[in-house]
């Protein structure tokens, strides 16, 4: 929203304040500054100058020498093309080392011999056109004619001279506070900032009579996307250029000047924040005016010259034939107001937001109407928006105004209030306002404070609770005001659970030498055949992004292994010799018609020197160890029943990660194809682990265990045993078959080859032995071997000779 200081100087008397202090006490109460610029600031040394003579060139035949009067001694001479000046005509003179925009610098010289000091300027040349100076041409020199009974002053700044020093401030507004979305809006934020008067008058206007029931109907058949709907004619305008001082308004808030009609309807929806339109009444069939919904594939052809294809959802004003606007975004191609307009309709309607802008989205269409609409707006300020659009009509002298007007309104007449807890607040706030000053600074937002209560002015609809109350005391108490302490009689935040764990998990991957990585969640479809997963697999039942970016953003991804994959072919294609990568991040698991599943899980990825499959076994052996995570058994992954990424990795180099036959991961070398596919030239390593089940497994708090008072006994153990059979089924049947004493158990020799079988191997432990109750005794630690024997028989495991 851009404001023009001049405008507001209408509503609040800021005085001699500095535009710097006016944007930093307006951004502090609430209304943000992006930034403020003064018109015509590229402009220096160009003055109003009186043209004396006018003579021919001596040297040419296309330019012409002025001799040029600007109120300060001698005339200067200067030297032109133009051939649409002559003597007497009042324009701008660009002096000896002025500046125009764009950074143009005017030096004295000479053209074909002849001296000339300066330059004369057409509108172009000071940033401006003919919308601004309807009188002027676009191709000659400027010149300037007295406006609004304005008379020039020769030598007179052109910046002056033109209103062209205006100083706009552009805004940004929230979402919900379309009331400031208007001079109107923003003059009341000002004049509670700096606690000075507001002044606002209800606009009236006189009328020439007459009834207008005999000139247009109106009917509102969706009452609930439109509230409300008032209209007025007038009679025997004369469309023309608006004066000066509503052009100049018009410019300084980013608006191009029409004509007068045009113009009235933006000034309105700039000044009260509330769009309105005019419509040719010889082009609403039936004098009726109808709001309805589309028909299912109605046209309209908008007034940018576009036909559109309407739906039935969308809200349109339509006359007793077809639509002649789509509400709240645009007018029909026959709507506008032509060179040759009799009687006009204007309007002021409130339409239902959310239909206002999924209707411009699906047209592809946004104007400063539906920018506001869809914000939501006040159905209170409909007629006095009218009612203001009279008034300029009589001001500006274009038209003649039926008194009467229609007012079709069913919008709800409730208003918005909060309770009004002066102790609560301070305690939200940490501060010590009293209660008379919080009353005073609601009432100077135009609050209500009764009962407990604070009612909030109609045009307010963002207001809900204590809270929102709290805020708007605390904006003008100063928010630099308010003690630096941690707010009072509010819970301090906490970390849950879950995010101890995260922080925990991300904390022990670092530590084990990886680097963080975070990537999109959704993904390529096409990344599904690069991990080699079949056809119907699961994995491949997604979350289709209803508006994606494109293709490769058009799923959600139900595995981390292609994002790590991906990242991992940037970093070997970008010749990086090593990586080691962990990303922490969640799946989205589509759940029939309900919100998708979204499990975490911690994927890794190396590849590099030193990196092979037990590197990689290592490392997650040792996050489980940080964890707390015991009892963990590791057994070679056949198919994908378990993990859908199965088909990713080397089917003969790949094992899953269980506790108590709860899968907590999938871990091993990827496919040759998967590299070949992501186009990476070295063994990768990969594992993908479920955050959820690790977290139920762990263990926060370890117990101590205190020093061993008694000594160990070691006995070392070979057993030979069939070759498929996993060393990790031996070591968990010594460790079942011995027990408490147990103390730790390690393998240190796996031999195939001479006196052993074909099919068979030799697997040599040592075992520690010790009790914490006594030094264990030699039949003691017979015994637990022995026992460890028997378990290991059953395996089909027996004592090598």
């Amino acid at each position: 929203m851009d404001l023009s200081m001049r405008w507001l100087s209408d509503y609040v008397d800021i005085g001699d304040m500095s535009i710097k202090e006016f944007c930093s006490g307006m951004t502090m109460s609430g209304s943000k500054v992006e930034k403020y610029e003064t018109e015509g600031s590229e402009i220096s040394k160009v003055v109003v100058g009186k043209l004396l003579s006018v003579v021919p060139h001596e040297n040419s035949d296309h330019l012409v020498v002025c001799s040029v009067d600007v109120g300060a001694g001698e005339p200067i001479q200067i030297v032109t093309g133009a051939n649409n000046v002559k003597a007497g005509d009042i324009v701008p003179v660009a002096m000896d080392g002025s500046t125009l925009p764009g950074g143009v610098k005017i030096k004295k010289g000479k053209l074909r011999g002849v001296e000339s000091n300066g330059m004369l300027c057409s509108l172009g040349e000071l940033g401006l056109t003919t919308h601004d100076f309807p009188y002027a041409i676009a191709d000659g020199i400027f010149l300037l004619e007295e406006e609004d009974g304005k008379s020039f002053t020769l030598g007179q700044d052109i910046k002056e001279a033109i209103g062209l020093n205006d100083t706009a401030v552009e805004f940004e507004i929230t979402s919900n506070r379309p009331d400031c979305m208007s001079v109107i809006g923003l003059a009341r934020e000002a004049a509670a900032t700096f606690d000075l008067p507001l002044k606002l008058k209800q606009p009236e206007f006189k009328g020439i009579g007459g009834n207008i029931k005999g000139l247009l109907n109106v009917n509102i058949s969706n009452k609930e996307l439109c509230s409300r709907y008032c209209a007025g004619v007038v009679k025997n305008v004369k469309i023309g250029p608006s004066p000066r001082w509503l052009r100049e308004r018009l410019r300084a808030s980013g608006v191009r000047p029409i004509n007068n009609f045009v113009d009235i309807t933006n000034y309105v929806m700039l000044e009260y924040g509330h769009p309105m339109h005019a419509f040719d009444i010889r082009y609403i069939k039936g004098n009726t005016i109808d709001i309805r919904n589309a028909a299912e594939g109605e046209k309209i052809t908008t007034l940018d010259g576009v036909e559109r294809t309407l739906s039935s959802n969308m809200l349109v004003i339509a006359d007793a034939e077809k639509p002649v606007a789509v509400a709240g975004v645009m007018g029909g191609e026959y709507s506008g107001i032509m060179d040759d307009t009799v009687d006009v309709v204007f309007e002021s309607a409130c339409f239902d937001g959310a239909s206002v802008r999924t209707t411009a989205k699906a047209l592809g269409m946004r104007t400063d109407a539906s920018a506001r609409f869809e914000k939501g707006l006040d159905p209170r300020m409909c007629m006095p928006a009218l009612k203001r659009a009279f008034e300029l009509v009589e001001l500006l002298g274009c038209g003649e105004v039926v008194s009467t007007t229609i007012d079709c309104d069913s919008g709800a007449k409730t208003q918005k209030s909060a309770p009004f807890d002066p102790k609560w607040i301070n305690n939200f706030l940490g501060t010590d306002i009293s209660e008379e000053d919080m009353i005073k600074y609601l009432e100077k937002l135009d609050f209500i404070v009764k009962d407990g209560v604070a009612y909030a002015p109609a045009y307010r609809i963002d207001i809900e609770c204590k809270a929102d109350i709290a805020e708007e005391i605390a904006r003008l108490y100063g928010y630099n005001n308010i003690p630096k302490t941690i707010i009072r009689g509010v819970a301090q935040a906490s970390v849950s659970p879950e995010q101890k764990f995260r922080t925990k998990l991300m904390n022990a991957a670092a530590a084990l030498g990886a680097n963080e990585i975070v990537t999109y969640s959704f993904i390529s479809p096409k990344n599904f055949d690069k991990i080699r997963l079949p056809e119907d697999s699961r994995l491949r039942n997604t979350v289709t992004i209803t508006n994606p970016l494109g293709e490769d953003t058009s799923v959600m991804r139900t595995s981390l292994l292609p994002s790590m994959c991906q990242i991992l072919s940037g970093n070997y294609n970008n010749r990086n010799l090593s990586a080691s990568l962990f990303e922490l991040a969640n799946e989205y698991l589509p759940k029939g018609g309900e919100l998708p599943e979204e499990p975490a899980r911690l994927c890794f990825g190396q590849y590099g020197e030193g990196c092979d499959f037990y590197s990689l076994k290592g490392i997650i052996e040792k996050l489980f160890e940080m964890l707390g995570i015991e009892g963990v058994d590791y057994e070679p992954c056949k198919d994908d029943s378990v993990f859908g990424e199965f088909y990713a990795f080397h089917p003969g180099r790949c094992a899953v990660a269980t506790k108590d036959g709860k899968p907590l991961g999938i871990f091993g070398e990827l496919h040759p194809e998967t590299l070949e596919n992501y186009e990476i030239g070295v063994k990768v390593y990969a594992a993908k682990l479920n955050v959820p089940e690790m977290m139920e497994e762990s263990v926060e708090f370890k117990k101590y265990k205190p020093l061993p008072k008694f000594p160990a006994s070691t006995r070392d153990l070979a057993v030979v045993c069939d070759d498929e059979i996993p060393v990790a089924h031996l070591e968990k049947a010594i460790k079942s078959a011995v027990g408490n004493i147990l103390e730790s158990v390690k393998l240190f020799d796996v031999y195939k080859g001479k006196q052993i079988a074909d099919g068979k191997k030799s697997v040599a432990y040592s075992l520690t032995l010790r009790s914490h109750d006594g030094t264990l005794t030699d039949e003691q630690a017979d015994s637990a071997v022995k026992k460890a024997l028997k378990e290991l028989a059953k395996l089909g495991a027996e004592l090598r000779a």
